[in-house]
């Protein structure tokens, strides 16, 4: 039986310590799983999809996995400050979430290439905020953030990428095990999503070796390789381990770095930036799902995902990180 509203996420299951940390119930879980490649769709029998776009009825996606915790305990009038691209889902959805829990939010957002539907988040995420710097740069950006940061501001990192943050999805990989278990989808060979901050891939990959399944995490990379390379999603999923280590008092292992992969060749040339031999493959999955990708993350993830399906016969499970609907003029 699928768990119900009242019961504890699996990573309480797993490491009942992990009880007194503050978190904040913003989504409804566990996700569904739903296989993509049905009979007459053009797509591989074998795709299947993890749907955290549904995380919530107004604004899912893969940052409210992190947001539980690194949003817990605001009260009315707190003050939020993040960062993040000019059309961040991160500053979006911080933003929305923040607004229901009574907080203000101030973002330092820096330009990039623009596609149509980043240009829509990029609206709808200033109208959520309630201070907004523009910068040049990445990194004149997170000077002007850190320039802000006050000890009665509450700092939430770019993408939500941090050890407690990433607790949510270690979190998400347990779930995603316990629908293995109850035979809602197979175990998959492969899990592919967006790789942009890389606190999600990171959490992906510890949460499954926690878990116990050898699948392999493929992130599909979005941003420059100084933010999205191999590299630095194990030194943080190494950050994330240590961090459960010292909240759990359990002895965890570390990830095999052999099961986790960065995929180069869906880059754009530039974040946000759209990769053209994503659009097919994102019209089909549209016309037999009626799932709508972006140009930024999820298309590029989806035809990596396609790719890997058509050319193998195990599950390969595509990470729906973002939500298309929000993108809609």
């Amino acid at each position: 039986m699928p768990p119900t509203a009242a019961d504890p996420i699996p990573l309480v299951v797993r490491f009942p310590a992990l009880a007194r940390i503050p978190r904040v119930a913003l989504g409804e879980w566990p996700t569904p799983v739903q296989l993509a490649g049905a009979t007459g769709t053009g797509l591989p029998p074998n795709l299947w999809i993890k749907r955290d776009d549904l995380a919530s009825p107004t604004l899912g996606g893969n940052k409210v996995r992190a947001l539980e915790f690194l949003l817990a305990g605001l009260a009315p009038g707190d003050v939020v400050l993040t960062a993040g691209g000019e059309g961040s889902t991160h500053i979006l959805t911080t933003a929305s979430y923040a607004r229901t829990l009574g907080a203000l939010t101030h973002a330092v957002r820096w330009t990039h290439d623009m596609n149509p539907s980043a240009l829509t988040v990029a609206e709808r995420a200033r109208a959520a905020c309630d201070r907004v710097t523009t910068t040049r740069s990445p990194l004149i950006g997170l000077l002007r953030a850190h320039a802000q940061r006050r000890r009665t501001i509450r700092w939430i990192p770019p993408g939500g990428t941090s050890p407690l943050g990433m607790l949510g999805h270690v979190n998400a990989a347990l779930e995603l095990a316990a629908q293995v278990a109850r035979g809602e989808v197979p175990e998959p060979e492969t899990v592919v999503l967006p790789v942009g901050s890389g606190g999600t891939a990171a959490g992906l990959a510890l949460g499954l070796e926690i878990a116990g399944l050898g699948t392999g995490v493929a992130g599909a990379r979005v941003a420059p390789r100084i933010a999205a390379g191999r590299a630095r999603v194990l030194r943080l999923a190494e950050r994330a381990r240590r961090y459960l280590e010292q909240l759990s008092g359990e002895q965890i292992a570390k990830v095999n770095g052999a099961r986790v992969e960065i995929l180069h060749d869906v880059y754009g040339g530039a974040y946000g930036r759209p990769l053209p031999a994503a659009a097919a493959g994102a019209e089909m999955l549209e016309r037999a799902t009626g799932i709508r990708l972006d140009g930024t993350y999820s298309a590029k993830a989806f035809h990596a995902a396609l790719g890997r399906a058509n050319a193998g016969t195990e599950c390969t499970l595509f990470w729906l990180t973002y939500v298309g609907r929000v993108a809609r003029p």
